[in-house]
């Protein structure tokens, strides 16, 4: 099966996530509780689904990386951002259910405490996540 098209799906759902949490935060600062918690919901599932659009990519063709043609200070920058961008993802989602538990279970301060470490990092792994397709298939030298 031809799963060419999920790539931009991703960086879609990635955009997506990025709103879904800057709307969130937002609604939790303004007290608004109930749509944050709706919102950052929403923000979990089109995170996973992210990640079965992203897997099944990746399955479909056979786990084989897309390369980075630059070179130089362009490479290496492109290098440090998917690095850091590979190891914070893989904590986000066990982070998210973290902080979905303590939300769901009404223990605000734990909820506050968490979500002040792993919002950041869920954040830069949507933003990068959209720069990381761009660069891999708009802006690749050579590609």
């Amino acid at each position: 099966m031809d799963l060419h098209f999920l790539p931009a799906v991703n960086a879609g759902l990635n955009a997506v996530s990025t709103a879904l949490l800057l709307v969130g935060r937002r609604l939790a600062r303004q007290g608004r509780i109930a749509a944050h918690k709706r919102v950052m919901l929403s923000a979990f599932g089109v995170s996973a689904l992210f990640l079965v659009c992203y897997v099944a990519h990746k399955a479909s063709k056979d786990f084989e990386n897309t390369t980075f043609n630059a070179a130089g200070v362009a490479k290496g920058a492109y290098l440090v951002v998917l690095f850091t961008h590979v190891v914070l993802a893989a904590a986000v989602p066990v982070l998210a259910l973290l902080v979905i538990r303590l939300g769901l279970r009404d223990e605000r301060e734990r909820h506050r405490r968490l979500a002040r470490i792993a919002w950041p990092i869920w954040m830069y792994v949507s933003v990068t996540g959209v720069g990381i397709y761009f660069l891999l298939y708009h802006l690749n030298p050579g590609a």
